[in-house]
């Protein structure tokens, strides 16, 4: 079991005072020993005539006493009350050191806890803090001592981190205006061109070429801004259908399934999550469309939604080794695909995924079905309400069972 520093240091007081303690109770037991009589002396003392022993003024017995019996007597009565007086002295003070020592314990932990208090602001402090709450500081009042410092320290750095996220969000906002505007313009002359009916065969397909390359452009960087987006975290947090997003998501994704040639099912329960709705959207979007594009002809994918996981989305297709398993989370990575791809898209599906999965705090995992395709599941945190209280999706897809 792992202690905390504030265990550990009330430990060490307590035991530390314990030592002490021991210490002087030998100390003391040493002292009252040599200071109590033996019984040879003091009976040695006692029959010589008038003198002094421990301390007590001692007189020679009466001369018709038998000197030998007496002596024994004596003897006997010093020795109890010699072995009485150091039991009840040891008794005593081990009582009362351990009396003492666990209330030095407890001081000990009154104390590192006040002393460990500052940390204990920072460590909540630092716990509490995400790309969306950056806002928050210690401020921690006190002397200036070491403890002052390292928390002003922490709040100087949480400043430069305040800035640097808010010119990162400048600059995505930015750059969504500035890129996108020139690739609106260039698909526009594209089309005006395609358009004019003295266009030569070749022209027309440059026009396709074109085209397509501006559509994977702009794929490009709609995937690049959402990355950088979710990357960033949530700045508000909002109550969100997930089984009615995944519904329209596979709404609009039927007539490309269908060109596939991908059948679709779905089994959506009601759950509800906090977070952003547009980039919910996105992540579902991705996993989908992956789900259909890279799968077979005649193949299906099933999408589940419900508490744990919130989502998954399974495929056929052909077989995924597992130690390629991570590397799809990665930027501009597919399986067995050139970075070029055109028809794949920008290869920035799974690695939105992801990143949009942690901006809701949540994990996502993934692992190949037996006999090909992968399955996909989306975890994510549960809200304090029971899913009983959510009425069902009308026009639900029936549940289907699969091997």
């Amino acid at each position: 079991m792992r202690l905390s520093m504030r265990a550990r240091w009330a430990l060490m007081f307590g035991g530390l005072f314990l030592l002490a303690g021991t210490a002087l109770l030998l100390i003391n037991y040493v002292l009252v020993n040599e200071i109590v009589p033996q019984a040879g002396l003091f009976v040695s003392n006692f029959a010589g005539g008038p003198g002094v022993s421990g301390g007590a003024t001692v007189t020679a017995p009466p001369p018709v006493l038998d000197k030998q019996f007496f002596q024994k007597g004596v003897e006997g009565a010093v020795d109890t009350f010699r072995a009485s007086a150091m039991q009840k002295l040891l008794i005593a003070s081990g009582i009362a050191l351990v009396v003492t020592g666990v209330l030095a314990a407890l001081l000990g932990w009154w104390t590192a806890g006040r002393a460990l208090r500052p940390l204990n602001t920072i460590t909540s402090t630092a716990q509490r803090l995400g790309a969306e709450s950056l806002d928050r500081r210690i401020n921690l009042d006190g002397p200036q001592d070491e403890l002052k410092e390292l928390a002003d320290t922490f709040d100087g750095m949480l400043d430069r981190l305040a800035a640097a996220f808010d010119g990162q969000r400048r600059f995505v906002a930015n750059a969504s205006h500035e890129l996108r505007t020139p690739l609106a313009v260039q698909r526009t002359l594209i089309e005006v061109a395609m358009a004019d009916p003295t266009a030569t065969p070749e022209l027309l397909r440059l026009g396709q070429h074109l085209l397509h390359t501006n559509e994977r452009s702009e794929r490009l960087i709609e995937g690049l801004l959402v990355l950088a987006r979710s990357d960033q975290g949530l700045v508000s947090r909002v109550p969100v259908r997930l089984d009615e997003i995944v519904d329209a998501v596979l709404r609009s994704s039927a007539a490309m399934a269908t060109e596939q040639g991908v059948t679709l099912a779905s089994d959506l329960e009601p759950r509800v999550v906090m977070g952003d709705s547009v980039l919910l959207e996105r992540l579902v979007t991705n996993l989908v469309h992956n789900a259909i594009n890279y799968n077979e002809d005649g193949g299906s994918v099933l999408i589940r939604v419900g508490d744990r996981p919130a989502l998954l989305v399974s495929n056929t297709g052909p077989e995924v080794p597992a130690s390629a398993v991570p590397a799809l989370f990665e930027p501009f990575r597919r399986l067995n695909r050139e970075r070029t791809a055109s028809r794949d898209g920008a290869g920035l599906g799974l690695s939105i995924v992801r990143s949009v999965t942690h901006a809701h705090h949540g994990i996502v995992y993934a692992n190949p079905n037996h006999g090909g395709g992968l399955w996909i599941a989306v975890d994510l945190p549960l809200l304090e309400r029971t899913m009983t209280s959510l009425s069902p999706r009308p026009g639900a897809d029936p549940a289907i069972s699969r091997g």
